[in-house]
């Protein structure tokens, strides 16, 4: 195991990139209020369920005014399949009207305001500014502080420190990309549950011995 941070994140950086070289932005959008839209949908479903009904919704209502004048029961009706669907439409509707009334219908370059909307948290907000504004960031799904705590980059307390350390580890400049790097890497290579330490190519050498063994009580106990 390497012997400091700063070795680790050289490593691990070096290992995404040459695994996912150009990362692509998951969520099928045309602009960022589509974008916006797709990742409040997106919270507790994967991003291909919000893939598969995205296209419809927006066909019926591709920006804010017109997203505003559609009763929530419509809204409702395009993504029923995705968890937590009849408050996902409360806030999709919801969003769509404050940004008609408070910024003439276009999505603000601003976490203050973005914060600030129906449904959309801290980790919303930095996904929009990363992935439609080129605002450096890094979002922290479960994915990313899961993968953070194996690693040996955060103490995975929660996701706030989860997102100080990885800022912290990285230059401000490579946020952007990582972010996406690691949830793709999570999903192919380091799954929560049947990970196999020693196959993956980065907890096989950065992960800790006693975090290992826990994970692996943990998983024997299942």
């Amino acid at each position: 195991m390497t012997t400091s941070r700063a070795d680790r994140s050289a490593r691990i950086a070096a290992i995404l990139d040459d695994r996912f070289p150009r990362p692509a932005i998951p969520l099928e959008h045309d602009d960022p209020f589509q974008l916006l839209v797709a990742v409040v949908l997106s919270a507790q479903t994967t991003d291909a369920r919000v893939n598969l009904v995205t296209p419809a919704l927006f066909a019926r209502a591709r920006d804010a005014p017109t997203m505003a004048r559609l009763p929530v029961a419509t809204i409702l009706g395009f993504i029923r399949t995705c968890g937590l669907a009849p408050t996902k439409a409360r806030n999709v509707h919801a969003l769509s009207a404050d940004l008609v009334r408070d910024h003439g219908g276009q999505v603000p370059a601003d976490f203050a305001a973005l914060e600030a909307l129906p449904g959309v948290g801290h980790k919303t907000a930095s996904v929009v500014m990363a992935q439609a504004f080129g605002v450096p960031a890094f979002p922290v799904d479960t994915h990313i502080h899961r993968l953070a705590a194996r690693w040996g980059l955060s103490s995975g307390k929660d996701v706030v420190t989860t997102e100080r350390d990885l800022k912290r580890s990285f230059p401000e400049a490579r946020w952007n990309p990582l972010h996406l790097q690691i949830i793709y890497f999570g999903r192919r290579y380091c799954p929560a549950r049947g990970h196999v330490i020693a196959a993956c190519p980065i907890c096989a050498w950065a992960m800790s011995r006693t975090r290992a063994a826990a994970e692996r009580a943990a998983g024997s106990s299942r």
